[in-house]
């Protein structure tokens, strides 16, 4: 019986075309505005070395009283100066592949292109947003060590009812941008694990609006959208820590090089979706494996990486992996407090 393979059925530049529809723009985090496509970040993913430094000018320091004018044609005012500041992000190189032996296929019969394309697609949103929450929690960890927790609510270890997600504990969370976060409402949204937007529900306080452009209900909590994710739990069981992030639009920068049919020619990686075969597996029934790689940059506005070389928290491959980027050890904070819109809550549910 004949059947299709992947090698006969994927053209890679038609393939890459369908994976276009499924970038990680589908996600919640990447929906509520919390993530912005950076031309400089796609640029920089499309050029050599594993990572890049973004230069970023200070705002205006709003202390500095004005001069008072006078008709002294003698009396010269000195200009102040904006200062200027700098924060690396790093690229990273993934791939995932995976395999079906011909004998099991031809049995089934069927094509199984459609259901790779699909799921591949998928798969790849949720590992953006896997790294998207580790970030997160290294963020929030280099606050804890660093900054003497200035971005941090910690209620966690709290007696009884007092260590459970509260409204008010949120308002404390938010507090700690200062007036940044009441002039222009600096945080879009709030993500939560499963178990906290239970207690939200049971607690009434969730409130949903429908979006004037697309006419979808979206769930708020005190007018921040809520994104729901249960990786925002640090342990596990009676232990578990639960951390909820407040978050401000744009907080993340991203970009990436899905491969050469987006670069004329000169794409990175260079070979973005490869078929291998294996025919002398399964005693010469053969095996087929299909490839994807992805070279990306997802980086938090206002921190700066850096890889710990020569440290015990250095990495061990060569892109960072999810449990190099929840590490204190990797980020540094390279802005004032109330410039970065992010905020954290941790209890319990």
């Amino acid at each position: 019986m004949a059947t299709v393979r992947l090698s006969d059925a994927v053209i890679p530049e038609v393939y890459l075309t369908y994976q276009a529809l499924n970038t990680p723009e589908l996600t919640a985090f990447w929906q509520a505005g919390l993530v912005v496509r950076n031309d400089m970040m796609d640029t920089i993913a499309r050029n050599g070395g594993k990572e890049a430094t973004l230069p970023f000018w200070n705002d205006l320091d709003s202390s500095i009283e004005p001069n008072m004018s006078n008709d002294d044609p003698d009396d010269k005012a000195t200009p102040n100066k904006v200062g200027s500041g700098q924060m690396k992000c790093r690229k990273a190189f993934m791939n995932q592949g995976y395999s079906s032996m011909d004998l099991i296929v031809e049995l089934a019969g069927s094509d199984p292109m459609q259901h790779i394309r699909n799921r591949f697609g998928t798969y790849w949103a949720r590992q953006y947003q896997r790294r998207l929450i580790a970030s997160l929690r290294g963020v929030m960890a280099d606050n804890i060590a660093n900054d003497n927790s200035d971005m941090t609510i910690d209620i966690s270890a709290e007696a009884g009812n007092a260590a459970i997600f509260n409204a008010d504990a949120v308002i404390d969370a938010a507090g700690t941008m200062g007036d940044a976060q009441m002039n222009g409402g600096r945080f879009s949204a709030i993500a939560v694990h499963s178990k906290i937007h239970t207690r939200m529900v049971k607690n009434n306080e969730i409130v949903t609006i429908q979006d004037s452009v697309t006419g979808l209900f979206i769930p708020t909590y005190k007018e921040m959208r809520v994104i729901v994710d249960d990786a925002l739990v640090i342990g596990s069981g009676a232990s578990a820590v639960y951390f909820s992030v407040l978050i401000g639009a744009g907080f993340f920068g991203y970009g990436s090089q899905l491969g050469n049919l987006f670069a004329e020619g000169e794409g990175i990686p260079r070979t973005p979706v490869a078929i291998e075969r294996d025919e002398r597996a399964g005693n010469g029934g053969g095996e087929e494996t299909i490839w994807e790689r992805k070279t990306t940059i997802l980086h938090p506005q206002g921190f700066s990486w850096t890889d710990a070389e020569g440290t015990a928290d250095a990495l061990t491959e060569f892109s960072p992996t999810l449990a190099d980027l929840i590490k204190a050890a990797h980020w540094n904070r390279v802005v004032q407090r109330k410039q970065a819109p992010v905020a954290f809550l941790l209890s319990k549910a």
